[in-house]
């Protein structure tokens, strides 16, 4: 243990270092007392009359041996006088007392001859209470192998916080010696730390008298300069036994296992959190899009400022994807999502979203790709932001921003590579580890599957909407005494596409059959089903045969496809008699607007829907409706009137409402209804198709009917 020559103090005015009461001779009370040669008490301190309780009037000119010593051990205490005053040895040792009071005390004497300019000879005696002093013996012999042999790093400083003492154990911590401590402060002894936080906090100390405990640390010493440390510091105000404040005590033990072990254990901990979190947050619907945002806001929020995910062109072509294998020739991506863990123009550096970028076997992503292997760049130097970075000012806005650490993890899912996750640290101290490798390996995974099964519900949404599509009419012909406007609109991709069709079909004689229909279900299967129904209505349409009795063969058909359900509305229109006639199979009614009033919703037998075999025979009924010209009959699917908040009943008066006027044009009043009534995220599909009727012939001259 080493130590400075004293506390630090402001010197007095001729370089006197002055010292304030309450130190440790008050403490100890040391009288002094001096004996002539013929033993009389000539000097006597006001500390000799705490200690024996004689005053000094009392005192002075008395035979010490009568005053001071009980009458068995005046021989002896002579005895030692005539051997100190013929110049012997100085005597030291524990002597009873008599005190004033009668007591009898211990104390603690040292004893020396004193010679006056004249020669004389005199006696000088020194003495402390014999408790006090071993109390303060035993304190010393206590605390000095304590703080020696400490297995705390424990200092002392001064008020100016400089080092006056320090252990063995804190010379080993900091890994410097004694003598580079003692005397300077801890910004000069210790500039590698924090110096700004520990002497705040001991100033903090000094000033207030609390004592601040566990103040957690990390860094660097020269005792081992390759890692980072923990320690774990206290800090005490000292003061003497006067309250006079003298420094500080500083006790530090190095808590780095601990610190490892509970950072490991918090690191697990996060870890699993966001595991958690990517089964609840990402892949919550079957878009391809908003699953890859998914990722990458969650990346973002824990592991990485920035993140970007782009798939294979191939997998949203709807190809096979293949194995991971050796990298060659280029490799073509779509960018899906880019985030950032703060506002940053750094984003600027992705790919762009739905931006289709082609890159060399040499990137990091496309390496990524073919390998099926996660590429990490702990360290980002100038030459890894080439392969890194889309260009060249991408590759500078990289550095500006100070991106410094690059991780790229393939999306792997049922042993196929989709595509890459690419992580930056800009911001984030910290390079990317091996723990940060598997934990995004991890998330990467989960995601990957989610994508897996967006991109083919996708692709077979697409199939399905197209086959849909191929199957739906073009623009209808010009039919006799009508014109006819229609709409189709596909749910939402993560409903699926429904088995929703219209069809206008000419038939002999100038009449014309109006069909909507709802094929029940979603999918290429709906798609495909509602293809067989539409060819067999238009079959059936061309017999000229009543709507009722089409309905009932189209059942029969319905109930012969495999546990098909569908709706449907029939309607004939005859131009020369300005007549409509109508069947529903458990469909939505019509809505006829004639001039002049209100629409109307028919009040129509309902029928059972098609594929239910008839319910045991029921019929489908026919209902005849004489229309003029300007009147209209507006057709329809659920999907325009249902929805799961509002009421059936409110949802068909709104559509009342909005064909209240009827000299809208047919295309604008097929817009106003869609927008209106329908929900972007509709979970049905919307069949629509309004008829006006118009005057027959066109010229007004009769024909004769046919």
């Amino acid at each position: 243990m080493a130590a400075s020559e004293a506390f630090r103090a402001e010197p007095g005015p001729v370089g006197v270092v002055p010292s304030e009461p309450g130190g440790l001779l008050d403490v100890l009370s040391v009288a002094a007392v001096v004996l002539d040669g013929a033993g009389r008490i000539t000097l006597w301190s006001p500390q000799a009359r705490e200690l024996f309780g004689w005053s000094a009037k009392e005192a002075l000119g008395s035979y010490a041996a009568e005053l001071l010593v009980a009458e068995e051990y005046v021989d002896l205490v002579l005895e030692l006088f005539a051997k100190v005053m013929a110049g012997g040895d100085t005597w030291a040792g524990v002597f009873p007392v008599r005190h004033k009071d009668g007591s009898t005390r211990l104390v603690e004497f040292r004893n020396m001859r004193l010679l006056d300019e004249q020669g004389g000879v005199y006696a000088l005696g020194i003495a402390c209470d014999e408790a006090v002093l071993r109390g303060v013996e035993r304190d010393l012999a206590l605390s000095v192998p304590l703080v020696a042999q400490s297995p705390l790093g424990l200092a002392v400083l001064d008020t100016d916080l400089r080092y006056v003492l320090v252990n063995p154990t804190l010379v080993r911590i900091n890994g410097l010696s004694a003598e580079r401590h003692l005397g300077r402060t801890v910004r000069e002894a210790l500039p590698f730390l924090d110096t700004a936080v520990i002497e705040a906090s001991m100033r903090q100390v000094l000033d207030t008298g609390v004592p601040l405990l566990d103040q957690f640390a990390i860094g660097r010493t020269p005792a081992d300069p390759g890692r980072d440390h923990a320690w774990s510091g206290s800090y005490y105000r000292l003061e003497d036994p006067g309250g006079r404040v003298i420094g500080v005590a500083l006790s530090v033990v190095d808590v780095t296992d601990s610190y490892r072990a509970a950072s490991a254990a918090a690191g697990a901990r996060k870890r699993l959190d966001l595991i958690a979190r990517a089964s609840v947050t990402v892949g919550t619907t079957l878009d391809l899009a908003r699953t890859a945002r998914e990722l990458a806001d969650l990346v973002v929020a824990d592991l990485a400022d920035l993140a970007s995910v782009d798939v294979l062109d191939s997998v949203l072509e709807g190809s096979a994807t293949t194995a991971p294998g050796p990298a060659t020739g280029q490799t073509l991506f779509m960018a899906l999502a880019v985030a950032a863990s703060y506002e940053t123009e750094v984003v600027r550096a992705a790919d762009p979203v739905g931006e289709r970028t082609t890159y060399p076997a040499e990137r990091l992503v496309s390496r990524c790709v073919s390998t099926g292997r996660p590429a990490l760049v702990r360290h980002i130097t100038g030459a890894d932001l080439g392969h890194i970075s889309r260009d060249e000012a991408s590759a500078a806005l990289l550095a500006e921003e100070g991106a410094h650490s690059y991780l790229a993890v393939p999306l792997t899912a049922r042993g196929q590579v989709l595509g890459v996750l690419g992580l930056l640290r800009t911001r984030n101290p910290l390079p990317f580890d091996h723990d940060d490798v598997t934990l995004a390996g991890e998330l990467a995974t989960r995601a990957a599957i989610a994508i897996d099964n967006a991109r083919w519900y996708q692709h077979a949404a697409d199939t399905a909407l197209t086959l849909q599509r191929h199957l739906l009419p073009h623009p209808p012909p010009q039919v006799a005494g009508l014109q006819i406007a229609y709409r189709y609109q596909p749910a939402a991709a993560a409903s699926g596409i429904g088995g929703d069709w219209f069809d206008a079909i000419p038939q002999p004689k100038d009449k014309t059959a109006l069909v909507v229909g709802d094929v029940m279900g979603h999918g290429v299967h709906a798609a495909a089903t509602m293809g067989q129904l539409r060819m067999a209505t238009r079959t059936l349409a061309d017999l000229g045969l009543d709507p009722a009795r089409v309905l009932r063969h189209l059942d029969h058909i319905t109930t012969g496809l495999d546990q098909t359900i569908a709706t449907c509305v029939y309607a004939t229109w005859d131009p020369h008699r300005s007549r409509c006639r109508v069947a529903l199979a458990g469909h939505p009614p019509p809505v006829v607007v004639r001039s002049g009033r209100a629409p109307e919703l028919l009040d129509l037998p309902a029928g059972v829907p098609l594929g239910t075999g008839g319910l045991g025979g029921a019929a489908f009924e026919t209902t005849v409706l004489d229309l003029v010209p300007g009147d209209r009959l507006v057709l329809y699917t659920d999907g325009l009137v249902e929805t799961r908040d509002d009421s059936l009943d409110d949802r068909l008066d709104l559509l009342l409402g909005l064909l209240a006027d009827p000299h809208l044009p047919l295309e604008a009043t097929c817009d106003r209804l869609l927008a209106a009534l329908r929900h972007p995220d509709a979970a049905d599909d919307v069949a629509l198709v309004i008829a006006h009727v118009r005057p027959y012939p066109p010229n007004d001259v009769a024909t004769e009917l046919i």
